[in-house]
C-alpha cells in the first residue's frame, strides 16, 4: 500500500530552508514556540525556538498529521484501543497514572494499593528489617527504576536500592558486596519471569541469601510481573508477587509494579507523585489541540531533521548530574519502539524511522563531543535538560557555571562565527552556526517533575511512529539474537558462519 502522505513528504522536503537567524526576524517567534506548563513539581519551559519549525512546516506537518490520523490515534490510545495491533494489545500505560479507560485506570488502582500495602509493610518492620533492596531486571524493567532511584535518592532513602541488569556476574557482585544479605530483599522484575538474564541473576541472588545466613531466601522476593502463576510456579509467596497489566510494555512499565523501587526508597506517598507528573503531561497531550502541543511540536522538530534533512542521529545532554541516566533512558524508549523498518501493517517503510538517540552529561560533553556537534559535517540535533534549583549545598557558582554554561551552547550552536579576516588558520577557527537545539527548563528535580519528563518523551515518541505509520509497541528486533544465544547454550546450534564458529571455539564454548 503506497504511503498515503509521501507527496506531503516530498512536500516538506522541498520547502525554503531559512536559517535559525533568519527565522527569529519574526518577532513573535519565542511566543510561539517556547510554552511553559505548570505542572504539580513545578513549572518545564519547553523552548524549541533555536529549531527549524516554522509556520510553513508546520502547515505540511499537520496535513501530514491529518492524513495519518494522529488524533484519532491519541484518543485510541487512551480508549485503550488495540493499537499495538502486531500483539494484539492495547499499550496502558498512562491507565497506570489514572488517565486512560476507565476499566483499566480501576485495575491499575487496585494493583498499586497492593503495591503500597506491600512497601508499608516493609517499612514497618513487618517483614524484618530491611535495610537493602537489590533490583534484578533488564531493559524496560531496570533502566526507568535506575534512572528514578539515581535521581531522586541523592538525599537518602528509605530503603537503598542497587539495581542490576547485566548479566556479567561482576554487577551482581557489587551489589551484592554493597549489602548485608541479613537485611536485604531482592526483587525480581520480568513481565514473562522467564528473561534468561533476570532468572539467572536472580538463582544467584538466592544463592548468595543462602550462603549469607538467611534460612528462607524465597521469603526475601519480592516478584514484579505480568506472569504471577509463573512467579510462584519459581517459589515467590504469593503474597510478595506484584502483578502488572499485559497491555503495559516493558519500556513503559515503570508505572506499574515495576516501581516498586522508586516506592521502596522514597516512599509510596512520592511515587504518587511520580505518576501525577505524568498525568499531568498525559492530560496535555490527549486535551491540547495538535497545533498548541508541547509534545506535538517537539516530535514535528524530530520530523524536520530525521525525515527532511537527513540527520540519522539526535543528542540529549542533561545539564544536572541527577538526570545523566536521562539519555541512556531515552535511548531505549525511542530505538526500542522506533526503529522499525516496515510500517504497522508489516509493509517496507518508504521514509527514515527512528534516528539515533544518543549523549551524555555536561559540562562533561562539552571537552568530548562537542567539537563535532559545533564544527563537524553531520547535522545534529540537540536537547538540552537543565533544572534551575540546584541540587546541593555547595557555593551557587557551581551552578551558575553549568546553567550559563548550557544556556551558551544552544546560543553558540545556532549563532556560529565566522573566521576572523586574515586569520592564517581560516576555517579551523569558525562555526557555521545554524546547528538546532531544543531547551527542557524545570524549576526543580523531584519525583513529579522526573514523571513529567518521562511521559513527556513518551508521547513524543508515540507522536513521531504515527506520523510515519510505525507500530512503536511490539519489539521483535530483540528477539533473534537471544534465540541464536540460546541455541549456542544448549549445545543445539548449528550452521553458523565461520566467524562465530570461531569465537565460540576461541572463548571454549561449545562441544
Amino acid at each position: 500500500m503506497a504511503d498515503p502522505a509521501q507527496a506531503l513528504w516530498h512536500e516538506l522536503e522541498a520547502l525554503d530552508r531559512p536559517t535559525l537567524a533568519a527565522l527569529f526576524a519574526d518577532p513573535a517567534r519565542l511566543d510561539r514556540y517556547c510554552s511553559t506548563l505548570d505542572l504539580p513539581g513545578g513549572a518545564i519551559r519547553f523552548d524549541w525556538s533555536k529549531t527549524h519549525l516554522s509556520p510553513d512546516v508546520e502547515r505540511v506537518l499537520g496535513a501530514i498529521a491529518a492524513t495519518m490520523d494522529l488524533a484519532g490515534k491519541r484518543e485510541q490510545l487512551f480508549d485503550g484501543a488495540l493499537i499495538n495491533n502486531t500483539e494484539g494489545r492495547a499499550a496502558e500505560h498512562a491507565a497506570e497514572r489514572c488517565v486512560g479507560s476507565p476499566t483499566s485506570v480501576v485495575e491499575a488502582e487496585a494493583l498499586h494499593a497492593r503495591m503500597k500495602g506491600l512497601v508499608e509493610a516493609i517499612h514497618e518492620g513487618l517483614l524484618g528489617d530491611v535495610h537493602s533492596l537489590i533490583h534484578i531486571g533488564i531493559g524496560g524493567s531496570a533502566l526507568g527504576p535506575a534512572l528514578a532511584i539515581d535521581a531522586l535518592t541523592r538525599d537518602g532513602a528509605d530503603v537503598v536500592v542497587h539495581v542490576v541488569s547485566n548479566i556479567d556476574g561482576c554487577a551482581l557482585e557489587d551489589a551484592m558486596m554493597a549489602c548485608d544479605p541479613a537485611t536485604t530483599m531482592i526483587a525480581i522484575a520480568s513481565k514473562t519471569f522467564t528473561t534468561t538474564e533476570t532468572m539467572t541473576n536472580a538463582a544467584s541472588a538466592l544463592d548468595w541469601l543462602r550462603e549469607g545466613g538467611v534460612d528462607d531466601p524465597y521469603g526475601r522476593v519480592v516478584a514484579l510481573t505480568a506472569s504471577p502463576d509463573k512467579a510462584v510456579e519459581w517459589g515467590v509467596d504469593e503474597t510478595r508477587v506484584l502483578p502488572f497489566n499485559e497491555s503495559v510494555g516493558g519500556r513503559y512499565s515503570l508505572w506499574s509494579s515495576i516501581g516498586f523501587p522508586i516506592a521502596l526508597a522514597l516512599g509510596f506517598d512520592a511515587f504518587q507523585e511520580f505518576l501525577d507528573g505524568a498525568a499531568a503531561i498525559d492530560r496535555h497531550f490527549l486535551e491540547t489541540p495538535l497545533e498548541t502541543n508541547a509534545v506535538v511540536r517537539a516530535a514535528f522538530a524530530d520530523l524536520i531533521y530525521t525525515q527532511a534533512r537527513g540527520c540519522q542521529t539526535r543528542a540529549v545532554f542533561a545539564y544536572d548530574e541527577r538526570l545523566k541516566l536521562v539519555p541512556d533512558y531515552l535511548q531505549q524508549l525511542e530505538m526500542e519502539s522506533n526503529g522499525k523498518s516496515v510500517n504497522a501493517a508489516g509493509e517496507p517503510l518508504t521514509r527514515p524511522s527512528a534516528p539515533v538517540t544518543w549523549g551524555g552529561v555536561g559540562t562533561d560533553a562539552q571537552h568530548a563531543v562537542f567539537q563535532l556537534l559545533h564544527q563537524g559535517t553531520h547535522l545534529i540535533p540537540v536537547d538540552f535538560l537543565a533544572v534551575k534549583i540546584p541540587g546541593h549545598d555547595l557555593d551557587p557558582l557551581h551552578h551558575h557555571i553549568l546553567l550559563s554554561n548550557c544556556f551558551a551552547q544552544g546560543a553558540a550552536l545556532m549563532a556560529g562565527k565566522a573566521a576572523a579576516e586574515g586569520d592564517s588558520l581560516g576555517g579551523a577557527r569558525a562555526y557555521p552556526g545554524n546547528r538546532p537545539s531544543a531547551t527542557m527548563l524545570c524549576d526543580e528535580c523531584n519525583p513529579a517533575t522526573l514523571g513529567a519528563l518521562v511521559a513527556f518523551h513518551e508521547h513524543r515518541t508515540f507522536v513521531s511512529a504515527m506520523m510515519i505509520g510505525i507500530n512503536p509497541f511490539d519489539q521483535f528486533g530483540v528477539e533473534l539474537g537471544k534465540a541464536i544465544a540460546k541455541q549456542i547454550d544448549s549445545g543445539s546450534g548449528e550452521g553458523f558462519d565461520p566467524s562465530t564458529n570461531a569465537l565460540l571455539a576461541a572463548a571454549g564454548i561449545g562441544a
